[in-house]
């Protein structure tokens, strides 16, 4: 029975020593443990308005979205030869899925649509202004199914891309 005893004794001033250096632990630790960290709901307290200025028109995709289609224009002529080639290796990446690799809209993807997309080489296509092509890359075609690509693609990227779409011509 004294064996007994002594046995939860030591048990009892080890759980108490334990308990002793954890809430010592606890009250100088500088960061606290999960469940005494103050969380924060959302909305508790209000948004703070953003300073004037501090979302950039110039040269940001607000810019590209709010300016008319004759105002867009190329960084670089749409008819250079290395605007071209790289306009072909990023429709390689992001257009052949949808618009196909004869560029008539029986990709991969495009295939199973209803519409197909656009045949990038019909008259419709090749007569668009640039920078109707442009905001329809970055901003998707309203009730199309071009999805917006302002997040995917870089701004230069997109408009080497019309470069390629615009060096195809006619279809024959």
């Amino acid at each position: 029975m004294l064996r007994v005893l002594s046995v939860c004794l030591i048990v009892s001033l080890f759980a108490l020593t334990v308990w002793g250096v954890l809430t010592l632990y606890d009250a100088y630790m500088p960061a606290g443990r999960m469940w005494q960290t103050p969380r924060i709901m959302p909305y508790e307290e209000p948004i703070p308005v953003m300073a004037q200025g501090s979302v950039p028109l110039k040269g940001s995709e607000e810019f590209y979205r709010i300016a008319a289609v004759d105002d867009l224009k190329a960084p670089f002529p749409l008819t250079a030869s290395s605007a071209i080639a790289a306009g072909k290796t990023d429709y390689g990446y992001f257009c052949i899925h949808c618009h196909g690799k004869d560029f008539d809209g029986y990709g991969t993807v495009g295939q199973s649509f209803a519409p197909r997309p656009r045949d990038l080489r019909s008259p419709k296509v090749q007569s668009m202004p640039a920078g109707q092509l442009f905001k329809e890359i970055s901003f998707g075609i309203p009730g199309g199914r071009q999805p917006a690509l302002d997040t995917t693609m870089a701004v230069n990227d997109r408009w080497k891309v019309i470069a390629y779409v615009k060096s195809l011509g006619l279809r024959k």
